[in-house]
């Protein structure tokens, strides 16, 4: 949030055409001692892999509350905490003794240990806040502190260290940040903060961090969203998401709300998009919220006893902390489970339909127990997790029709340890209706070097249509430039285009329509094909 009283961010969603993120670059050969990453996964020292799970505690305003809440944290079965500093150029500042409490707190509660400089908030539009750079200086001043610690701390370098303004600067400065913390002895995971407010919403973030991983000499450093009102369909939710994941970038997200100012976040989807992609989320915030944003407290007062709605909702909901947390290896000794399970078997396919099918698989074994299955499709060198399952079967949905798909599982114990790969299985999902459930038309007014197009989509079925993504590829070298009515983003010649609010529901026998406009090396055309949703759309 952007500071205790948790104002809203200003300015609207821009509808941004972007570049896919670049592949990550390999990770160096030797693992650090503490946490690291791997093949865009987050483990811990003990080499497992790390899920967050917990909450946001707002230490620098409430210090004297900081002890009991990381005892009670625990109890509702987290395994994280991100805990809110100061620099001292907002407020009062936290020094290297007091940050060497709290982490001793936390490693007293088994808790892993997140670290935030919080006086960057909205820097650039809120006048108070203080540029990265200062936060790095506040963290090589407590460096005495975090040093010895790298096995249950995590360093957020700034909270939201932009506004909606000059946002475009946030890659330079977190390059320059990360390498002034490597180079000032800082060896500890670093987490960097997304601009606009930590929502992204320019993509800023997204289409850079690449670069930004790239630039870290330790390749340890793990990207942080934070999803309020911008994030209020599970389109949204899980097309952000699976971008990093699919690119082998790290990403936690490191708040979000059940409410909020600005709009109405989907918790129920950022819950359960992080719980199948294997991603970390962390509920803003235990307690102590003012300025009109109180229901963003998990409990009252800061009593456990008396949890809020939203309390309820993260720790004891579906795909909530208490069902899903596995605490860090590192807190269960020497000589814990460092086996992983073996690979399941290799799967089969049964109950095929246009939309769905059912995998199954034999088994994997472990030298303690198998407590789940992944099961992810397989697009190219990407993998995507479609499913999870405590037994050896899943249903996938949400196919299109017509159309192959291949497939694999993981196994996975309780102590995080992933099983190799199985091996995959192809399938091809039966034909559909035979009437296209939509339509498309492209009107393209062409120039030669540009070109601007206005895509009409039409819902020939029955049921409005509730959230979009209309897939297609061009067929030359045009590039987009702006988009309008929809937000796009582009990866060679394949385009995603995703609903606006205002263009979200198509209904029942209706249309919406979005334009874009690009430039061409060597003329125009029309897309052969068009997907909505994974279904195949006629051309009008």
């Amino acid at each position: 949030m952007r500071t205790r009283k948790l104002a809203a961010a200003t300015g609207t969603i821009l509808a941004v055409c972007a570049s896919l993120l670049a592949v990550a670059p390999t990770a160096r050969a030797a693992d650090p001692a503490g946490f690291h990453v791997r093949d865009g996964r987050l483990l811990d020292a003990g080499g497992k892999d790390f899920v967050m799970r917990g909450v946001n505690h707002a230490h620098t305003w409430y210090p004297a509350r900081t002890d009991q809440a990381l005892k009670d944290i625990k109890a509702k079965g987290a395994n994280t905490v991100r805990v809110v500093l100061s620099t001292g150029d907002q407020w009062t500042r936290n020094g290297a003794a007091d940050v060497a409490h709290v982490v001793a707190e936390c490693k007293e509660n088994r808790l892993i240990c997140v670290l935030e400089a919080h006086d960057t908030t909205g820097y650039g539009e809120a006048g108070a806040a203080v540029p990265l750079g200062k936060a790095v200086d506040y963290w090589l001043g407590v460096k005495d502190a975090l040093v010895g610690q790298e096995k249950y701390v995590i360093v957020n370098i700034g909270n939201e260290p932009y506004g909606n303004t000059n946002h475009s600067a946030w890659t330079g400065d977190t390059k320059t940040a990360i390498a002034r913390l490597r180079a000032g002895g800082l060896d500890h995971t670093l987490m960097v903060d997304a601009p606009n407010w930590g929502q992204d919403w320019s993509f800023t973030m997204r289409d850079n961090a690449a670069g930004v991983f790239a630039a870290d000499p330790d390749a340890n450093t793990v990207f942080d969203i934070h999803m309020y009102g911008v994030y209020d369909t599970a389109a949204e939710v899980r097309d952000y998401l699976s971008r990093f994941v699919n690119a082998k970038l790290p990403i936690v997200v490191g708040e979000f709300g059940d409410m909020h100012s600005d709009g109405n976040p989907d918790e129920d989807a950022i819950m359960a998009t992080a719980q199948s992609l294997g991603i970390g989320y962390l509920g803003w915030s235990w307690s102590g919220n003012g300025g009109g944003v109180e229901y963003l407290d998990l409990v009252q007062g800061f009593d456990a006893s008396r949890p809020t709605a939203w309390g309820q909702r993260l720790f004891d909901g579906a795909n909530g902390i208490r069902a899903t947390a596995r605490e860090a290896s590192v807190f269960s000794g020497t000589g814990g489970d460092t086996t992983a399970p073996t690979a399941p078997g290799a799967p089969a396919v049964s109950d095929v339909t246009a939309s769905g099918l059912r995998l199954s698989w034999p088994a994997a074994t472990d030298d303690t127990a198998v407590t789940g299955y992944d099961v992810v499709r397989l697009d190219g060198g990407r993998e995507t997790q479609v499913a999870t399952s405590a037994t050896t079967t899943a249903t996938v949905t949400g196919l299109a029709a017509e159309t192959t798909y291949t497939f694999a599982v993981y196994a996975r114990d309780a102590a995080g340890n992933r099983s190799p790969r199985s091996a995959t299985v192809t399938a091809t999902t039966a034909r559909g209706s035979g009437t296209a459930a939509c339509a498309v038309e492209y009107r393209l007014s062409d120039w030669g070097s540009s070109f601007n197009a206005e895509v009409v989509i039409r819902n020939r079925s029955a049921q409005p249509i509730d959230g979009w993504e209309l897939v297609f590829a061009f067929p030359g070298t045009q590039r987009i430039t702006s988009v309008w009515n929809a937000r796009a983003t582009q990866e060679g010649s394949t385009v995603r285009a995703v609903h606006e609010s205002w263009t979200r529901t198509i209904p029942a026998g209706g249309s919406v329509s979005f334009g874009l406009s690009g430039s061409s090396a060597g003329g125009n055309g029309v897309p052969a094909a068009f997907t909505l949703n994974g279904g195949t759309c006629s051309r009008s």
